[in-house]
């Protein structure tokens, strides 16, 4: 615990392109915790590379991201923001990690084996073992807390896990975390599939906001997304596409659903897409403004990049030299 507060971790891939629902459920939800909390956030690159990426997009993709985050509201003063892959801490851990952890609860764990199906041809050793990198990720920071999805909570369980086979044979070595439990940020669903999250990786474009679309992009998507014949606005389940785009205006405006039906009452679908695609574009613009004003400081962006590295490897280092000095490796020599 850290200036009587608790420590918070999180981070995002620096792989595709941040979409609405990104946003919406995670990013925005971020900054409106980021004071109650000592909080590290990262650019997780170092888990993008178990598939393969073109070098010079996943440093564009990196940097695009970290912007954001501050974009989007994150003091980088009072939240330390940086590169995973600039604390190397990260994957000294991990190996250690590797070596308290069971090929049979990785083989269990749902993302390898859906991972595994969408790159038959590229089943590496890091994809499997990914999980034990997302521990070292939370457990360095001695993270009290981690905002979780239902879809990771199983990477959470195994941390847990990980961490109390740990400390059973060293001692209190590490904070077991809990699953952040607060407000929960919207659930964004694809445009063109309601039945699956929006996602950065998504094969159909028009499934998903990305967070750099202009506003015409935007307006057009809504536009095309997928609703149903009943011609009739009402928060159901069983009006799963128009209960997507209800979700997204409430959580752009600040409405709840039954405020946004009323809202609409008597007025047809086209009306509300396009006034779901101006409340996305209202919260949407001001954030790319102030990211590309961001990237045009490259002075500022790399002196908040070698300042919170640096942060992020002080706190870091002092776990990894606590865990290397618990299992017996020799001390360095200063």
């Amino acid at each position: 615990m850290l200036d009587g507060k608790k420590t918070l971790f999180s981070g995002m891939q620096a792989t595709g392109n941040l979409t609405l629902g990104n946003y919406l459920g995670a990013l925005k939800n971020w900054v409106s915790i980021s004071d109650e909390y000592n909080c590290f956030y990262s650019v997780v690159d170092l888990h993008s590379i178990t598939v393969r990426q073109d070098p010079a997009t996943l440093r564009k993709r990196a940097r695009t991201l970290l912007t954001l985050y501050i974009a989007a509201g994150l003091d980088p003063v009072k939240n330390c923001i940086y590169y995973q892959s600039h604390v190397s801490a990260h994957a000294e851990l991990a190996w250690i990690l590797d070596c308290f952890t069971y090929m049979g609860e990785l083989s269990r764990m749902t993302q390898f084996k859906d991972k595994a199906a969408k790159h038959a041809d590229n089943i590496n050793a890091g994809l499997f073992t990914y999980p034990v990198l997302m521990a070292a990720d939370i457990l360095l920071y001695q993270a009290d807390v981690v905002p979780v999805g239902i879809d990771q909570m199983q990477h959470l369980e195994i941390t847990r896990d990980i961490a109390q086979r740990f400390n059973s044979v060293y001692g209190e070595v590490f904070t077991i975390p809990e699953a952040y439990i607060g407000k929960v940020g919207a659930k964004i669903m694809s445009l063109q599939d309601p039945s699956k999250k929006m996602s950065k990786s998504d094969e159909n474009p028009n499934g998903s906001i990305y967070l750099m679309d202009d506003k015409d992009t935007i307006m057009r998507k809504c536009k095309r997304a997928v609703t149903d014949s009943v011609s009739v606005i009402r928060y159901t389940d069983e009006q799963p596409g128009l209960k997507n785009l209800i979700d997204i205006y409430s959580a752009c405006t600040g409405r709840k659903p039954d405020e946004v039906v009323k809202e609409f009452d008597g007025r047809g679908y086209g009306d509300f897409k396009m006034a779901v695609g101006a409340a996305v574009a209202q919260i949407l613009v001001p954030l790319q403004i102030e990211q590309a004003r961001l990237a045009a400081d490259k002075a500022y962006v790399d002196g908040i990049i070698k300042e919170n590295a640096e942060k992020a490897s002080y706190y870091a280092g002092k776990t990894l030299r606590k865990v290397q000095k618990k299992i017996g490796f020799p001390e360095r020599v200063r």
